[in-house]
């Protein structure tokens, strides 16, 4: 499917202000599951739900692909995947972490930044969802912490 002019005229703007490209997304996507994995807070809950690694990091480039290059060929649900998990704010700052050290690895700054500015508004959006599904109603600025959580943390 053909992109419309307008959006490869984006997508064209985002390639040579950033140097993104499929190339540098599939690095980025390995190298930071490749820090999750043996992570000792996110590895666990990672891979209590991962079976087929492959085929995740391939759909997570095709994700990647369409936030930061607005492809439009991911059409999946993220929030529905993880609104259930047993998460909270402590984790996606863990999230974020890994996945700011894995882009200032592996990308010029310039990609790295933009890169980094979707990460967190994810990240935003996925604590938001999971507190609302926790029946919790943050206010601006407000993190959502499970003290439920607190044993498998403090292990």
């Amino acid at each position: 499917m053909t992109q419309p002019p307008h959006r490869v005229a984006i997508t064209t703007e985002i390639k040579n202000r950033t140097g993104i490209d499929a190339a540098m997304i599939e690095r980025l996507v390995h190298g930071f599951y490749d820090r999750v994995r043996i992570d000792g807070l996110l590895g666990p809950v990672f891979e209590a739900r991962i079976e087929d690694w492959d085929s995740h990091l391939q759909k997570m480039c095709v994700f990647w692909s369409s936030v930061t290059l607005l492809t439009g060929d991911y059409h999946g649900q993220p929030m529905v995947k993880h609104v259930f998990l047993p998460i909270d704010a402590r984790y996606f700052d863990r999230w974020l972490a890994l996945f700011e050290e894995t882009a200032r690895d592996v990308c010029p700054e310039p990609a790295a930044e933009y890169f980094l500015e979707r990460a967190q508004r994810i990240a935003s959006s996925f604590e938001l969802g999971i507190a609302g599904r926790n029946n919790v109603l943050l206010s601006r600025g407000e993190r959502y912490v499970n003290k439920e959580l607190d044993s498998q943390l403090d292990s």
